[in-house]
């Protein structure tokens, strides 16, 4: 076998091998809570794994803030759906990302996809804690202190948008190490089927098309 072969099927290999640890069975989908127990031997040797780790990280942890904002609006008239305040940040970040040097409209793309995963978990954790009041939150978060944090993850998440500009313009090497990295992400915090949906969505735009990429 030559050598392009091998390496070709090497890379085939990796990617399929990621994007199966983002698979998780249907059964599971409504029933797990956000942080599933997994047998501690998984739990305990998963490390991260590829370029991607400090993005994706970035995005796990703003879509675990959405377990947060769904627990500050359940139970009152504050809908998941607000339009007026998606465009408002949207247009913070395009601002914000020609400050730091990132394409704004690939920026306004990727938090489009952060908007819609947030809704994804807060939409799946409505429907959770209606069929199952008991594991509905007892306490109501400060959706003030909220947005202060997710302030913060977008300052963090552009950089590393920033920083990962070249691997990203890069579409077979960015979903391999996209796969890796968020495949990973999800077993080292055991995210459930939910979480793992929204997390799907998240990333979309990670990668750019073979049709948009700005370098070789």
């Amino acid at each position: 076998m030559s050598r392009r072969n091998t390496t070709r099927h090497a890379t085939i290999a990796a990617l399929f091998g990621a994007t199966t640890a983002l698979a998780v069975p249907q059964a599971m989908a409504t029933a797990a809570p956000t942080h599933t127990e997994a047998p501690s031997g998984a739990v305990r040797t998963a490390e991260p794994l590829g370029r991607l780790v400090p993005l994706t990280d970035l995005v796990i942890e703003r879509l675990q803030v959405s377990d947060d904002v769904a627990a500050s609006k359940y139970g009152t008239d504050s809908p998941i759906e607000d339009p007026a305040r998606e465009e408002q940040v949207l247009e913070q970040v395009r601002m914000q990302a020609v400050t730091t040097g990132v394409d704004p409209d690939a920026a306004v793309a990727f938090f489009r996809d952060q908007i819609t995963a947030s809704k994804v978990v807060q939409k799946g954790l409505f429907a959770r804690w209606s069929a199952h009041p008991q594991e509905a939150p007892t306490t109501r978060p400060d959706l003030g202190l909220i947005r202060e944090r997710l302030d913060r993850l977008t300052t963090a998440l552009l950089q590393e948008l920033k920083n990962t500009e070249e691997l990203r313009d890069r579409p077979v090497a960015c979903t391999v190490q996209l796969a890796l990295a968020a495949g990973s992400g999800a077993v080292r915090e055991r995210l459930d089927t939910l979480h793992r949906q929204g997390l799907k969505a998240a990333t979309e735009s990670v990668c750019r098309s073979s049709g948009t990429t700005a370098r070789s």
